[in-house]
């Protein structure tokens, strides 16, 4: 029994790798741990990625609330709806994880390379490689310096290329909410940004 509802333990039929991420989530609802399994694999990365970006702590921090995130991620699939897509609803558990983390730990330390996951710049130029790492390592702690619901909004709309739509979903405010974040982390960001040149 769990959360008073019995749980049936069943293998899903075919290829995990071939079934779509709403069909695993919806194993998962049915206890299948192969397709909690296979769910993880294609998420983790993106879900650490996220998390590393809002939070900035320790490696094992990250690694906590990614586990947590996937944790929560098993014990809410029954209660999944389909009304954004998998990803986002994963990163919707992780943001609320995120933010009880930081609410709750005594104080922040700052974190440095956050985005150092992003892609390399196009241009294969040494210039222009050198100039995307400056950028980069000026603009990771001007991040982590944003309030947590700017840097969410950021991170979620901006860096990981939600639309707007879901993640306000995700976040649980309204869309105007989540454009006016964005509005404001941009124009916090270029003034820090700008003032270091």
């Amino acid at each position: 029994m769990m959360r008073g509802k019995l749980v049936l333990l069943r293998k899903v039929a075919g290829q995990l790798e071939e079934l779509s991420d709403e069909s695993l989530v919806a194993a998962c609802a049915l206890g299948d741990s192969a397709a909690m399994g296979a769910l993880i694999d294609r998420f983790q990365r993106a879900v650490y990625r996220f998390v590393a970006r809002l939070i900035g702590s320790a490696d094992s921090d990250r690694d906590d609330l990614v586990q947590s995130t996937f944790v929560e991620v098993a014990l809410c699939a029954p209660s999944f709806r389909g009304r954004s897509s998998v990803k986002v609803w994963i990163f919707g558990i992780a943001a609320n994880l995120a933010r009880n983390h930081v609410r709750s730990a005594a104080r922040r330390r700052r974190f440095e390379g956050v985005l150092a996951a992003l892609p390399e710049t196009r241009s294969s130029s040494p210039a222009r490689v050198a100039e995307h790492h400056e950028l980069m390592a000026r603009l990771g702690p001007a991040i982590a310096d944003l309030p947590q619901h700017l840097r969410e909004a950021f991170v979620m709309c901006d860096l990981e290329d939600v639309p707007c739509r879901e993640a306000a979903k995700a976040l649980g405010v309204r869309e105007g909410t989540i454009w006016r974040r964005v509005h404001e982390a941009r124009k916090t960001l270029r003034d820090v940004i700008g003032g270091q040149s």
